[in-house]
C-alpha cells in the first residue's frame, strides 16, 4: 500500500482520490446497461419495432459521442473535476426524464441527454487517474475505471432483476403507478447524484493546474494528494510537466492532426476504441436478457443469466487488476484478441443450430450450454484484457500536450462505433445470431494483427515520457 516510486507512492487517499473520480465510471457502466431490463417493456408499451427499438436502446450512445467529443474541450476550459461534476448533473436529468417521459420521442430525447453526461465520465475518468498516479501503479489505478463500469454494469442488471421479481414483470406497475421498466431508469439517480457529491472534495489534477500556471496549487496536489516530496522533488516534478503542455496557449483541435487526417497516435486512439466496440461486448449487456430469450429461456431465468454474466465480468476485471501492471498492456491486449477470436467463433457455430419448433427459437441439444459457455468465456476475455487495458491506455499513450482533446477523441469513436453495433444488432439477429458473432469473431481476429503490429508498450512509463 505505501511502495514509493519516482513520481509519488500509492496511499489509502490516492486510491480514494482515483475511486471517486471512477464512480464516473460506475454511472457509464449503470446508465449504458440498465436500459437492458427495459427493452421489451419499451417496444411493447409504445409499439416499436426492430429499428425503432434498436434506436432507442442506442441513441444514447450519439449523445455519448458528442459528450466524449467536447470533454476533451470542456475539461481544458474548466478543470478535470468540474467536468465531472457537469455529467453528473446530466446524468441525474436523465434518469428522471426516461423514468417519467410521456411517449418514445421524449424517452430518445433524455436518453441522449444522458449520453452526453456518459461521453463525458468516458473521457475525464481515464484522463484525471493517469494524471494523478505514479507511473508504477498507473495501469493498476487505471483500471478502476473499468471495474467501476462492470460494477454499474452488474448492480443496473441487479437492480432490474430484483424489480422483475417483486413486480413479476418489466412492464407490471407498481408504486406511484410506475412500470417497472420506469424505476429502473429513475434508479440511476442515486448514483449520479453521489457521482457530483464525491467530485466536490477531488483535488483538481496536477498537470491541469500546471497548464494554467497554478504552480502553488499544483506542488499542494502533488506532495498532499500524490505523496510527493515537498521542495526539489516537487518541484523538478513540476518543470517535467511544464516542459510538455502549453502554459501559453490552450489546446485546439489542429494539435491532433497529421499527414493522414490525424496523427498515427490518435489513429491507434481511436482503432483501439473502435477494436473494443466491433468485437459486440455490448450486445451482450443491452440485449442479453432478450437474447437468451429469443433462444428458448423464460424471462426470469433470462435476468438471471444475464446476471450471472456480468458477476462473471467483474471477476474477470479483477484478473486485470492484478495482471496489468505485471504483464503490461500490450500482452494483455494478445491473449484478450484470441480468447475473444475463439469464443466468439464458437458462439457462431452454436447459433448457426438453432431451430424454430412451433414459432419459438432454440438451440438443441447441448448446444445452448455451448453458447451460454462461449458467451461466458468471450465476457472473461473481454473483462480481464480489452475492457480495462483500453481505457488504461487511452488515459496514457498521449503526450500531455494534446491528452484530453485526443483522449475526447478516442472515446468518442468508441462511442460512435458502439452504436452501430448496438444498432444494428437487432437486425443482425433478425437474419441469424450466427451471423452477427461470425461478424464479431473476424473483429476480434483483426484486432489480434492490429495488437500485435501498432500496439506499443506503456507498462511503467512517465506521462511526461509520451511523445507524437
Amino acid at each position: 500500500m505505501t511502495a514509493t516510486t519516482s513520481d509519488g507512492k500509492l496511499s489509502a487517499r490516492l486510491i480514494f482520490i482515483a475511486l471517486g473520480a471512477a464512480l464516473g465510471g460506475f454511472v457509464f457502466g449503470y446508465d449504458s446497461s440498465i436500459v437492458n431490463g427495459t427493452v421489451d417493456a419499451v417496444e411493447h408499451e409504445f409499439g416499436l419495432n426492430a429499428v425503432t427499438i434498436g434506436f432507442t436502446v442506442s441513441c444514447a450512445l450519439l449523445g455519448a459521442a458528442v459528450g466524449a467529443w467536447i470533454a476533451g474541450v470542456v475539461s481544458e476550459r474548466v478543470g478535470r473535476v468540474r467536468t465531472m461534476l457537469f455529467a453528473s448533473i446530466l446524468l441525474a436529468a436523465s434518469a428522471i426524464g426516461c423514468g417519467l417521459c410521456f411517449g418514445v420521442t421524449d424517452l430518445i430525447i433524455w436518453r441522449i441527454v444522458g449520453g452526453i453526461g456518459v461521453g463525458f465520465a468516458s473521457v475525464i475518468a481515464p484522463a484525471y487517474i493517469a494524471e494523478v498516479s505514479p507511473a508504477a501503479h498507473r495501469g493498476r489505478l487505471g483500471t478502476m475505471q473499468q471495474m467501476a463500469i462492470v460494477l454499474g454494469i452488474f448492480v443496473a442488471f441487479l437492480v432490474s432483476a430484483l424489480l422483475v421479481f417483486v413486480m413479476g414483470s418489466a412492464d407490471a406497475v407498481g408504486l406511484f403507478g410506475l412500470a417497472a421498466w420506469r424505476w429502473m431508469y429513475l434508479s440511476l439517480l442515486v448514483p449520479a447524484v453521489l457521482y457530483g457529491l464525491l467530485s466536490l472534495r477531488l483535488p483538481e489534477s496536477p498537470r491541469y493546474l500546471v497548464e494554467r500556471g497554478r504552480f502553488v496549487e499544483a506542488a499542494t496536489v502533488l506532495t498532499r494528494d500524490m505523496g510527493m516530496n515537498a521542495g526539489t522533488d516537487t518541484e523538478k516534478k513540476i518543470e517535467e510537466i511544464r516542459s510538455t503542455v502549453h502554459i501559453e496557449r490552450r489546446q485546439v483541435f489542429k494539435d491532433l492532426l497529421g499527414r493522414f487526417g490525424f496523427h498515427p497516435l490518435v489513429w491507434v486512439g481511436i482503432l483501439l476504441s473502435v477494436f473494443q466496440q466491433f468485437v459486440g461486448i455490448n450486445v451482450i449487456f443491452y440485449y442479453s436478457t432478450t437474447l437468451w430469450k429469443s433462444v428458448g429461456f423464460a424471462e426470469s431465468d433470462s435476468f438471471t443469466i444475464s446476471l450471472i454474466t456480468s458477476a462473471t465480468n467483474v471477476l474477470a476485471t479483477i484478473v486485470a487488476v492484478l495482471l496489468i501492471d505485471v504483464l503490461g498492456r500490450k500482452l494483455l491486449l494478445t491473449i484478450g484478441s484470441a480468447i475473444m477470436t475463439v469464443s466468439l467463433g464458437m458462439m457462431a457455430v452454436a447459433f448457426a443450430q438453432s431451430v424454430t419448433i412451433d414459432g419459438a427459437v432454440s438451440l438443441p441439444g447441448s448446444w445452448g450450454i455451448v453458447a451460454l459457455v462461449s458467451a461466458n468465456l468471450f465476457v472473461v476475455g473481454f473483462g480481464a484484457t480489452w475492457g480495462p487495458a483500453v481505457w488504461v491506455l487511452l488515459g496514457e499513450i498521449f503526450p500531455n500536450s494534446i491528452r484530453a482533446m485526443a483522449l475526447g477523441v478516442a472515446a468518442s469513436a468508441q462511442w460512435i462505433a458502439n452504436f452501430a453495433v448496438s444498432t444494428t444488432f437487432p437486425a443482425l439477429a433478425e437474419a441469424g445470431l450466427a451471423l452477427a458473432y461470425g461478424i464479431y469473431a473476424f473483429f476480434a481476429l483483426l484486432s489480434l494483427i492490429f495488437v500485435i503490429f501498432l500496439v506499443k508498450e506503456t507498462k511503467g512509463r512517465q506521462l511526461e515520457e509520451m511523445t507524437l
